[in-house]
């Protein structure tokens, strides 16, 4: 993986944290925790979804892509929940 596909995913992770975040408020972590924990999920999302929705559409990149902002904005919301149920306890 170069910097280029690094970078790929690693943005839109952190785009789809803070979407995420912005749209779901009650799990939101706040701007630095969205977007650490998009980050996160951008680089696993991008690694696994540049293999699989890359081959599909025949661009790794866009699958970089699609990939990280998906893969962001699940693990925020994870962590998220994580997080709430952590508080009740």
């Amino acid at each position: 993986m170069d910097i280029v596909s690094l970078l790929a995913s690693l943005v839109p992770g952190i785009l789809g944290g803070n979407i995420a975040g912005a749209l779901m408020k009650k799990y939101s972590l706040g701007l630095l925790g969205n977007s650490l924990s998009g980050v996160v999920g951008g680089g696993l999302g991008g690694t696994l979804g540049g293999s699989a929705i890359g081959s599909a559409t025949g661009s790794a990149m866009v699958g970089n892509i699609a990939g990280g902002g998906i893969g962001g904005a699940v693990v925020m919301v994870v962590v998220g929940l994580i997080k709430k149920a952590l508080a009740k306890a």
